[in-house]
């Protein structure tokens, strides 16, 4: 889809001429950028306010640095938008996150200009070191910039690469692009130590610190050349005192240290043995551009501590730059949410759906701990972090320690509750087999947006979670069909003495009035029934010949399509919900198997190690199918690229119309 560009976007040779730009022209094409970032975000959908506190620091880097040449690498990407736009791809921005347009996320096979790509936190530093090491080995002389912010700092594997790098004393440049906001509020001493002298920052029980402009000032200047050349000629006369020498080295080496902690937050960063500038105001470029230059001149690893508005030049944004993180269509006039009418009816959702069934459920039982990590809102629990403050925990983009944090409050008697989003879940796998599962501990993990998500693409995309979690001894997964059953599902867990693992989609369930005498949308249901493990539940009976064995969200679509099918054909095929993917509900699925000619197995999950693999497994391990039809339906052994996510489903015959053509298929099949 073309994107209609300004005048300044659409006359430059982009990003060839942005060195080149006066002051006024850069801050014209930073107007410029947000107008057009704005426009496209409003009817796209995407991570608007991170990209719109970055433009400057954008337009800094491509003044300072070759994109052709240089290497520069974006923590998570969530604000990689102006960076799409100065890259040469301003005339195809407007299909940002569309089906075949550019991705949200930076990706390789995009742009050179992209060279490394994202979509988790906490990767570019670990990504940066690599490719300054291997720069070194091959004798080149570009630079390596990682640009993270702070919320992505407080990953352990950003620490993880800082102590690599400080070790290994390579030439590497870091941007902390510090706006105190991942996706909530960031968290955490760190936040506390970054933010002292911030505006709305947390108090600490310390001294104060000095003004932004000195801290600023104290730390160039102890890294001028000047300084370096003074500091180097000391080193060596301390270093030649007979005797004494290391030991009058080592206090003059920690008397600086000490200077510096008490004038700049850049103490922390110094342990890590890299030179700290900072901080910086992340929307002057003339200040960013003279201190990346500054930067470009050390032979060493250095720090910029950059401070930037979330949402910036937006100002609903800049009012509430945590909804503005992600946002779907919206009005670019007031910032207010557009909900396209919807061709189906929907119920509460899931997510809504989990949050105010958890909140039930721990009015009752103070055992009940909820965790997330830097997703409150995402996941539904905003409702429980304020009306049981105590009893919720946001650890910050941390997943490996939520899960292990939960483990400890688990071995001790509560009850923690784990949401994270299902490709974010995939960074705690140790954790979860390690310190959960083989000690058997009752630790409930909530998988949200567990199958396809959409316009966020493929590193956000749920679409392994069934294949390495059933694998797990002593963990039990369940995946219920719509937000009753996730109700019920989560009450079940909570009842279970080890480990429970529930997957579920981002978004709606189609609800179907004939599912139980029970209103189904009714969420938190006015009772909650226990769900046996291994259990499942027979949908709709059939005729004996073909039975739909459909896992979690893919349940009722498959209903639906059956229900078609015995229209058009007149054949009334059985569905089967078996809710359980470990245990599997053994006897129920090798009745089925006995009792009809052919099976549709259908999943929104990979189909390598997924659901239709256990059944499978199941029936051979039991000597059939024999004479038995089966035919899979599910995600393929590939990454399903960015897109909406109905139309990826139709694509790959996951919606109804898809799921009835395969049914339709088997039946006609028949002998």
């Amino acid at each position: 889809m073309p994107c209609e560009l300004p005048p300044l976007l659409s006359s430059l040779n982009l990003p060839g001429d942005i060195p080149a730009l006066t002051p006024q022209q850069r801050e014209e094409l930073a107007r410029e950028a947000r107008d057009v970032i704005i426009r496209v975000v409003s009817r796209n959908g995407g991570h608007l306010a991170s990209s719109l506190g970055v433009v400057e620091l954008t337009i800094a880097l491509l003044t300072v640095f070759d994109p052709r040449r240089d290497a520069v690498i974006w923590d998570v990407g969530h604000q990689s938008y102006p960076w799409k736009l100065f890259t040469g791809r301003a005339p195809r921005f407007g299909s940002l996150r569309r089906q075949g347009g550019l991705s949200g996320f930076p990706r390789r096979e995009e742009s050179p200009c992209d060279t490394f790509g994202a979509g988790h936190a906490s990767t570019s530093l670990s990504a940066a070191l690599g490719m300054a090491v291997a720069r070194d080995l091959m004798g080149g002389d570009e630079h390596v910039v990682a640009v993270i912010g702070d919320g992505a700092l407080t990953g352990g594997m950003a620490f993880e690469a800082l102590n690599q790098a400080g070790s290994m004393g390579k030439r590497l440049i870091v941007i902390l692009n510090d706006n105190n906001m991942s996706i909530a509020a960031s968290v955490g001493a760190l936040s506390q130590v970054l933010h002292e002298n911030s505006p709305g920052a947390c108090p600490r029980p310390q001294r104060p610190g000095p003004p932004a402009a000195l801290s600023l000032f104290l730390s160039h200047s102890l890294l001028s050349r000047r300084t370096r050349r003074i500091k180097q000629r000391i080193t060596r006369v301390l270093r030649s005192v007979p005797s004494i020498g290391p030991r009058l080295l080592d206090i003059a080496e920690r008397g600086e240290i000490s200077f510096k902690s008490f004038f700049t937050p850049g103490s922390l960063f110094g342990a890590f043995h890299f030179n700290y500038i900072g901080p910086i105001d992340g929307h002057d470029s003339a200040q960013l551009i003279r201190y990346l230059e500054a930067a470009k001149e050390l032979d060493a690893p250095v720090l910029l501590h950059v401070r930037t508005q979330k949402g910036r030049g937006y100002a609903p944004a800049e009012a509430d730059p945590e909804r503005f993180h992600g946002v779907s269509g919206f009005s670019a006039d007031t910032g207010r949410p557009l909900y396209p009418p919807s061709d189906e009816p929907h119920g509460p959702g899931y997510s809504r759906a989990f949050g105010k069934t958890l909140c039930r459920l721990a009015e009752s039982d103070p055992r009940i701990v909820a965790i997330t990590a830097a997703m409150p809102d995402g996941t539904g629990l905003s409702e429980f972090r304020e009306r049981f403050p105590d009893r919720f925990v946001d650890v910050g983009i941390c997943e490996e320690h939520a899960v292990t944090f939960a483990a400890g409050l688990a071995a001790r008697g509560l009850r923690p509750v784990v949401a994270i989003y299902s490709t974010f879940m995939q960074r705690a796998y140790d954790q979860i087999i390690h310190d959960v599962c083989l000690q058997k501990l009752p630790v409930v993990l909530c998988l949200d947006r567990a199958g396809l998500v959409g316009e966020d693409g493929p590193t956000h995309h749920g679409a392994f979670d069934l294949s390495w979690l059933r694998v797990v001894p002593d963990l039990a997964l369940a995946a219920p069909r719509d937000e009753a059953d996730l109700a019920h599902a989560l009450f079940t867990a909570l009842k279970l003495d080890g480990p429970t693992a529930l997957r579920y989609p981002r978004g709606h369930s189609r609800p179907v009035a004939s599912l139980s005498t029970e209103n189904d949308m009714d969420v938190p249901p006015r009772s909650f029934r226990f769900l046996p493990p291994g259990s499942g539940e027979m949908l709709m009976e059939g005729e004996g010949r073909v039975c739909v064995v459909a896992a979690g969200q893919r349940a009722l679509p498959a209903l639906e399509a059956a229900r078609r099918v015995a229209d058009t054909l007149g054949h009334r095929a059985a569905v089967f919900d078996p809710r359980w993917i470990k245990p599997l509900p053994e006897a129920q699925l090798l009745t089925l198997a006995k009792t009809h000619e052919a099976l549709l197995l259908v999943e929104e999950n990979s189909l390598l190690g997924g659901f239709s693999s256990a059944v499978l497994e199941l029936l051979a391990d039991h000597h059939l199918p024999g004479s038995l039809s089966i035919r899979r339906l599910g995600l393929p052994d590939r990454f399903v690229p960015h897109g909406e996510a109905r139309v990826l489903r139709a694509g790959l015959g996951l919606n109804v119309d898809g799921i009835a053509s395969a049914l339709e298929k088997l039946v006609r099949e028949l002998p």
